[in-house]
């Protein structure tokens, strides 16, 4: 059968197609596997390992017990709704019509893929920043448009302003922020949200964010963009539960924007997924609504958790790359005598017990240069393991 369609260009987009013609697994599952293979501490995928809020869980069971387990309403129940609606009024400022301009969705993914979907035409052009999210470039290559990245360079993950201003053309249909950014951790300043803002004013793209990582930030705050002036009415602000909850498995994400497009994302999203999660539904509006203290809490004990591993990083011969929030922090091995980071992350196992990966899998080939001996780890951990994978990783400049 030949081989063609969408599906390939997806896996482009993703980066994983390889010079046969034949997709690769993605560098998340190659080193999980490689992590369950050889024992290692496994801190490549950016999942917790331990529950969030007792509050969240315990009304995700109360749910299920009282029968809510059925299809829920197609943009979401009214409650969960209503909840995105006054989260985005507390935090932010933010005025949404909760049945007007609220949409739940099966996590961040789908909502970016509905977005994508929805509102972008082949041959578009879709902006993000790079090093990306996989996700990002798949999805875009799905919808048929053309990727275009601008970069974020080390030390400080900051874009060149000229850079920024020639990624943009007529042919610009979207302009996709990731803040606070995966993998490098970055809050993009309001300055660069401004820049982006008056950019896609002046070619009437949309801005699609992507903010799942809002609550997790240590020392620099979140400011969505939408509060931006003269961004509201063109920005799709997506976010989702299951980082800020620790609950990633239960897919429960949510986008607000202006109503005609929550009205045509709704029209791609009903044949995506149609409903998705009926009794996490109330448990993450519970959730939405819990005490300030508690999401203080929730970033304080990741910072604590940054510092515990980045200690162990900094102990191993890293230089470290303190991260604004998130739930990743980046090392760079050439410290350790290592040019190529996916060499490196391939032997970790072995040298240390330890399973990273390797920034370059968010870049693409052509562009990898700057980014070849950075490595990404996972601090979303018990401290038990962080400690376990501090130990092993200070033993590591003795061997090599």
């Amino acid at each position: 059968m030949r081989q063609a369609g969408p599906w390939l260009r997806a896996a482009e987009g993703a980066m994983l197609l390889g010079p046969d013609g034949i997709p690769a697994p993605t560098v998340f599952a190659e080193m999980s596997a490689l992590a369950a293979a050889t024992g290692a501490i496994n801190l490549g995928q950016g999942f917790p390992d331990e529950d969030g809020p007792a509050e969240v869980l315990e009304a995700a069971v109360a749910a299920i017990r009282d029968g809510v387990n059925q299809y829920p309403p197609g943009r979401g129940t009214p409650d969960l709704r209503a909840a995105i609606s006054e989260h985005q009024s507390r935090w932010y400022d933010l005025e949404v019509d909760p049945d007007r301009q609220v949409l739940v969705t099966a996590g961040a993914t789908e909502a970016l893929a509905a977005t994508l979907l929805a509102l972008v035409e082949p041959g578009d052009e879709v902006i993000t920043f790079e090093p990306f999210y996989d996700a990002y470039g798949a999805l875009i290559r799905l919808a048929g448009a053309v990727h275009v990245t601008v970069p974020l360079t080390a030390p400080d993950f900051l874009p060149d302003e000229s850079t920024l201003r020639a990624a943009f053309s007529d042919r610009t249909r979207a302009v996709l922020v990731n803040t606070p950014h995966n993998p490098t951790g970055r809050v993009l300043p309001a300055e660069v949200l401004a820049t982006v803002v008056e950019l896609a004013a002046q070619y009437d793209a949309v801005i699609v964010t992507d903010e799942v990582y809002e609550h997790l930030t240590f020392d620099v705050p979140h400011v969505p963009i939408a509060t931006l002036p003269g961004a509201a009415e063109r920005t799709v602000t997506i976010s989702s539960a299951g980082k800020t909850f620790s609950t990633t498995g239960w897919k429960i994400g949510w986008l607000t924007a202006p109503p005609a497009l929550v009205d045509a994302i709704t029209a791609v999203k009903q044949f995506l997924t149609f409903v998705n999660g009926a009794p996490f539904q109330p448990a993450v509006a519970a959730g939405l609504r819990l005490p300030d203290s508690v999401f203080a809490g929730i970033a304080a004990e990741l910072s604590a958790k940054h510092d515990l591993l980045a200690a162990g990083l900094r102990a191993a011969g890293f230089d470290v790359m303190r991260p604004d929030g998130g739930y990743f922090v980046i090392g760079d091995a050439a410290a350790l005598g290592y040019a190529d980071a996916r060499e490196f992350c391939l032997r970790l196992p072995e040298l240390a017990g330890v399973v990273g990966v390797p920034v370059s899998a968010f870049v693409r080939p052509d562009h990898a240069p700057g980014y070849r001996s950075l490595v990404r780890f996972a601090f979303c951990k018990r401290r038990s393991v962080l400690e376990e994978a501090a130990a092993r990783l200070a033993g590591l400049a003795a061997a090599v």
